[in-house]
């Protein structure tokens, strides 16, 4: 009997976060699922790894369903770490991350621990996916993305060729009952986050602050993943964790470095 794909799952939002637990319902009709993911929520952390501290990993027994799961006191990428490295006995066949709450379309990949779970696990050369639903709700319904959720894994898991390919999913906010216009394979939006700090004071007269800020979209182009979100489509972004600017490689060339 052929072995069911094995899929690790795992989140920034936390391990009993909505959306990681309706991936797991997801991901159980389409293979062997392990989770690993954190004990609290890791949102914002980006590619951070734990290397100060030690790391401690709980087996867990969230609900009723086939799944193995545990928690871990690390971040998003620490999931992936430990769990390629010490907790499978096997290299996963996928690995899925969300779905989270929250955009992370365009400059959001950078800064999102969704994100950076599947780009670890890219890293490792495990095809990846990383889930978002555009809305911030904790209560919010992932009905609407089940069955894309689970056509864009399987798809992956039969045209990626075992490659480490690495898709940005999100999902638009849309009203309850309706539909997504359909799936559109975009860009990556040029925007960035214009920062402000809600300044206060503590009882004891020491300062804190609040970070708050508004997404800035300086891009209007209509092939990228804020256009399709915003005109009701799913958008797929496919990255990569080489940053090398190529482009730009010729032109420093010329600036005579050596001296």
């Amino acid at each position: 009997m052929k072995k069911r794909p094995l899929i690790l799952v795992t989140n920034d939002d936390g391990i009993t976060a909505p959306g990681l637990r309706t991936l797991v319902k997801v991901m159980n009709k389409v293979g062997e699922v392990v989770v690993v993911a954190p004990d609290s929520p890791q949102s914002g952390m980006g590619h951070a790894i734990t290397v100060d501290d030690t790391l401690y990993c709980k087996k867990e027994k969230i609900d009723n369903g086939p799944q193995t799961e545990y928690s871990t006191s690390g971040t998003p990428a620490d999931c992936v770490k430990l769990a390629v490295n010490e907790i499978l006995e096997r290299k996963p066949d996928l690995c899925v991350s969300g779905i989270n709450h929250g955009s992370n379309a365009s400059i959001n990949v950078i800064y999102s621990g969704t994100m950076s779970a599947a780009i670890e696990a890219g890293i490792e050369g495990i095809p990846s996916i990383g889930f978002s639903l555009s809305d911030y709700s904790w209560n919010v319904s992932f009905e609407s993305c089940e069955k894309h959720v689970e056509h864009i894994s399987r798809k992956v898991l039969e045209k990626s060729n075992k490659k480490n390919i690495i898709l940005n999913v999100n999902f638009p906010k849309i009203r309850k009952g309706a539909k997504y216009k359909g799936v559109k394979i975009t860009r990556q939006a040029k925007s960035y986050w214009k920062e402000t700090f809600d300044k206060r004071e503590n009882p004891n007269g020491k300062k804190y602050y609040w970070l708050t800020g508004e997404h800035i979209n300086l891009d209007k182009g209509k092939d990228t993943d804020q256009s399709a979100l915003k005109s009701g489509y799913i958008s797929i972004v496919p990255i990569m964790y080489d940053m090398t600017s190529y482009s730009e490689i010729d032109e420093i060339n010329k600036w005579n470095l050596n001296g």
